[in-house]
């Protein structure tokens, strides 16, 4: 699925992610459409696309992204994963707080 505005670069950068994903299990047409989107928003990112939408510039990249955010749901992390990331950072008083307060700590 390489675009003819890509550079070699990106269009490497496309097969190792692709390929990546493949051996991860995932199937050929999602890790292509996951490739393909990745390469996009770094070219956004870098100046390299006629247009980009905000998050793509402000947002952090996808790669940090993808490895904070997968497989989270839609309401992110549990109380129990954000509590056992606090206990692991040594956060006193993390049996008290509430969900949204562990995020809060655990986001600085």
């Amino acid at each position: 699925m390489p675009q003819r505005a890509w550079s070699d670069k990106r269009e490497r950068q496309y097969e190792h992610i692709k390929e990546g994903l493949v051996e991860r299990g995932t199937g050929e047409d999602k890790a292509e459409e996951i490739a393909a989107r990745t390469v996009n928003k770094e070219r956004a990112r870098h100046g390299e696309a006629r247009e980009a939408s905000p998050t793509s510039i402000h947002d952090m990249s996808p790669g940090r992204r993808g490895g904070l955010r997968s497989h989270l749901g839609s309401g992110g992390r549990t109380y129990d994963q954000l509590r056992n990331e606090a206990k692991e950072r040594g956060i006193k008083g993390r049996s008290r707080m509430n969900k949204e307060q562990l995020e809060r700590v655990l986001s600085r």
